[in-house]
């Protein structure tokens, strides 16, 4: 997509103007790109600066608005986009608890959301939501297998005091259940807090062999930062929300040595020659990091990326049953992404069933370290 065309269609996304002429097909996207999670915002908003225009023969309108990190701001956004708007399809939101406020109204409204967050949900009783981010059961139990090989026994775990630190601990509950590991405390932060020190010296009192983190962004640094300046020599893991260039900065030397597990996009470059991912991500992050430097590699503009290939590959189908802004179109759009076989994304390989609206397998997990200031795949 031409960058002059994409600043005229974003201006038009954060003023809530109206279509262009010319736009046929409209994709809402609704990302966290200020407050707290802003440092994943920035990786998720870049995506679009590559999207296609044209769709299939139809022009393709995005409107880009910002939640703010707030739920309750994306729900609002979502019934605007939804009334206001007529979109035909939503991308994110890009946070669990946002995607649980925004999933019921797309979905009463018959229009195919992709969540580009773990948001957990029924496809039977919301078919019209779907999901491209890895799922926390699949990324959790990839980092418990490795604590199992290392003979890790027991864990604290120090988390977000909100849904997705909810999340996060019963995909920790489940996955050292299987492994055979004992959880010794659960310990719990706001996202705007300034500090971890208390809950820190909680866990560091009960002597756990290793601490699991339930957190995302650059705010999952505070505890990082804690534990280390308390002397803690045991190993820290995260999950893929904390996958970041702006984790490392504000981390600092604190963050060498946290493992987490991250889509392979992160480390395209690490990956085995016969990994199907890796072309379609390198050919991607030769252009990215063209525009934005190599060091902006990130996650989450991969999230993005996929859900518009997801919809770039389901949008001609739908074509077929209806013009875009009809009920036909977006019904049609829905079954063509329930349909899904084998999408090689930037995140991982998509496999969409009526029971199975995220599809992916062991291929979206790679375990990464911190070394030497970067996040360096593990062999």
């Amino acid at each position: 997509m031409k960058v002059r065309l994409l600043v005229a269609v974003m201006a038009l996304g954060f003023s809530g103007g109206s279509a262009t002429a010319e736009a046929q097909i409209k994709i809402g996207a609704i990302l966290s790109i200020s407050g707290p999670a802003a440092a994943m915002g920035v990786g998720y908003k870049a995506a679009f600066d590559f999207f296609p225009s044209e769709i299939a023969g139809q022009k393709v309108e995005y409107i880009i608005r910002d939640d703010a990190t707030d739920a309750n701001t994306a729900f609002t956004i979502a019934q605007k986009m939804i009334s206001e708007d007529h979109v035909d399809a939503l991308i994110g939101p890009s946070l669990a608890a946002s995607d649980g406020a925004v999933a019921p109204v797309a979905n009463a409204a018959h229009v195919p959301t992709i969540c580009m967050a773990p948001y957990e949900y029924d496809p039977a009783k919301q078919p019209y939501i779907f999901t491209d981010a890895q799922p926390l059961s699949l990324m959790v139990s990839v980092v418990f297998k490795y604590m199992q090989q290392h003979e890790v026994k027991d864990v604290g775990f120090i988390g977000f005091s909100d849904g997705w630190g909810d999340q996060v601990l019963a995909a920790t509950k489940l996955a050292s259940q299987a492994d055979g590991m004992t959880i010794l405390a659960d310990e719990r932060y706001a996202r705007t807090d300034t500090s971890a020190e208390a809950q820190v010296l909680k866990l560091m009192s009960l002597h756990p062999q290793a601490i699991m983190m339930g957190n995302s962004a650059t705010p999952a640094a505070l505890p990082v930062v804690a534990l280390r300046h308390r002397g803690f020599k045991g190993g820290i893991y995260g999950n893929h929300g904390i996958v970041s260039p702006a984790f490392i900065k504000v981390g600092g030397a604190a963050a060498e040595g946290v493992i987490a597990d991250t889509s392979p996009l992160v480390v395209y470059d690490q990956l085995p020659d016969g990994n199907v991912i890796k072309p379609v991500a390198a050919a991607f992050m030769q252009e990215y990091a063209k525009k934005f430097g190599a060091q902006a590699v990130n996650p989450f503009a991969g999230y993005s990326y996929d859900a518009m290939l997801l919809l770039k590959a389901a949008i001609p189908a739908a074509l077929q049953a209806g013009k875009p802004g009809t009920e036909q179109f977006r019904m049609a759009l829905r079954d063509a992404l329930e349909k899904t076989h084998e999408l090689v994304g930037l995140s991982g390989v998509y496999n969409m069933t009526p029971t199975n609206h995220n599809g992916q397998d062991a291929r979206a997990a790679v375990l990464v370290e911190v070394k030497d200031g970067a996040w360096r795949a593990m062999q």
